[in-house]
C-alpha cells in the first residue's frame, strides 16, 4: 500500500469521514476479524478491506499492522476505536432524544449509579425530578462504578452518580458529591457479631463476599490486605450486588463490605451487624458524571442540578 496523506483540518476530516465506516471499525473490534465485520454489515471481505483502506487515508493513520493475512491493532487503532465508541455514544443519545419527540416530549432518562447514593440524595432528586416532569420514564441501573461508566461511554446512560473509573473512551465531566465511608458486615450470629474491638486479624478466620476486580471499592479492600501484608482469602464470592451480599451474610460466617449508608439503615432494623474495624484508606467521593461530548437533554441536565442542591 502507498503512503498515507495527513489531513490538516476537521473540516477535511468530517467531509472525508463516512459513519459507515465508524461501524466497520467498531464491528471490527467487537468480533475481531474483518470477514465477521463484514458480514455483519452486509459487506463483501473486499468491499471491507477497501472501506477500511480509505478510512486510513482520511485519518491520514494506519489503524492496523498487517501480519501475514490478518490485521493487528496498533495504538492508534486503539484510540480511534474508543473515540469511535464515543460517536456510537452520540448517536444513542440522539436516538432517544428524537424518540421523546415523537412520544410527544415525555421521553425516557436512563441514569446508573452506585448502592451508596440511592438511599439519600439520588431518592430526593429523583423524587423532586419525577415531579416536575410526571410523564417521563426514568429507568435506574445500579452497579459499580466502572461498569455504569462503560454503558455512559456507550450512550446507554445520560448521568452516573458514581466514581471516576479507569474505563477507555470515556470523556467525562465528574462533580463530586459526598465521601462514602464502608462497612464490613456480618450476620446477627456471626462470632464476630458482639465484639467491640476488632483487629484485622481477626477477620482472617473467615471467608469473605467482595465486588469484582475493578471496581473502587474492590480496589481499597486489596489495598487493606496488602497494608497488612496479607493475601486476599481464598474461596472469595464476588458480585457487585449489595442486596445478595446483605442476604449472604445474613445466612452464614462470611463477611461483607457495603457502604456504611447501607449497612447503617439494615443494621437498624435487625437485619445484620456492623463490625467495629476501620479501613486504613478512605473511598474517593462520588459524584455526578456527565460526557463531554455530547448535550445532556432536559430531565437530564435538571437532574444535576437536583444532585448537587444544598
Amino acid at each position: 500500500m502507498g503512503s498515507i496523506d495527513r489531513q490538516h483540518t476537521t473540516p477535511q476530516l468530517m467531509n472525508r469521514l463516512r459513519m459507515r465506516q465508524v461501524a466497520l471499525l467498531l464491528a471490527l473490534d467487537e468480533l475481531g476479524t474483518l470477514s465477521a465485520a463484514a458480514g455483519q454489515l452486509g459487506l463483501t471481505q473486499p468491499a471491507a478491506t477497501k472501506m477500511l483502506n480509505e478510512l486510513e487515508t482520511s485519518l491520514g493513520q494506519r489503524l492496523f499492522d498487517r501480519v501475514g493475512r490478518g490485521l493487528q491493532r496498533n495504538a492508534a487503532g486503539a484510540r480511534v476505536t474508543g473515540f469511535f465508541r464515543s460517536i456510537r455514544g452520540s448517536m444513542e443519545a440522539l436516538n432517544q432524544e428524537l424518540e421523546a419527540l415523537r412520544q410527544g416530549g415525555a421521553g425516557k432518562l436512563a441514569i446508573g449509579s452506585i448502592m451508596a447514593a440511592s438511599p439519600g440524595r439520588l431518592t430526593r432528586a429523583l423524587l423532586q425530578l419525577k415531579a416536575e416532569f410526571p410523564m417521563l420514564s426514568m429507568e435506574v441501573a445500579v452497579d459499580t462504578s466502572d461498569r455504569l461508566l462503560a454503558q455512559l461511554r456507550e450512550g446507554v446512560l445520560e448521568v452516573v452518580v458514581g466514581r471516576l473509573a479507569s474505563v477507555p473512551g470515556v470523556a467525562c465531566t465528574f462533580t463530586p458529591i459526598a465521601d462514602e465511608a464502608l462497612a464490613v458486615v456480618a450476620g446477627n450470629d456471626h462470632p464476630l457479631a458482639r465484639r467491640r474491638t476488632l483487629a484485622f486479624e481477626a477477620l482472617l478466620d473467615y471467608p469473605w463476599i467482595l465486588q469484582p476486580q475493578g471496581s473502587p471499592m474492590r480496589d481499597l479492600i486489596e489495598r487493606e490486605f496488602r497494608r497488612h501484608h496479607v493475601d486476599l482469602p481464598r474461596g472469595l464470592i464476588e458480585t457487585g450486588s449489595i442486596l445478595t451480599t446483605i442476604n449472604l451474610v445474613r445466612g452464614s460466617q462470611l463477611l461483607g463490605v457495603i457502604p456504611q449508608a447501607v449497612a447503617a439503615g439494615h443494621a437498624e432494623h435487625g437485619m445484620l451487624r456492623m463490625l467495629p474495624y476501620r479501613f486504613g484508606h478512605a473511598l474517593e467521593a462520588y459524584g455526578s458524571l456527565v460526557p463531554r461530548d455530547r448535550p445532556l437533554s432536559a430531565p437530564a441536565a435538571r437532574l444535576v442540578e437536583l444532585l448537587h442542591a444544598d
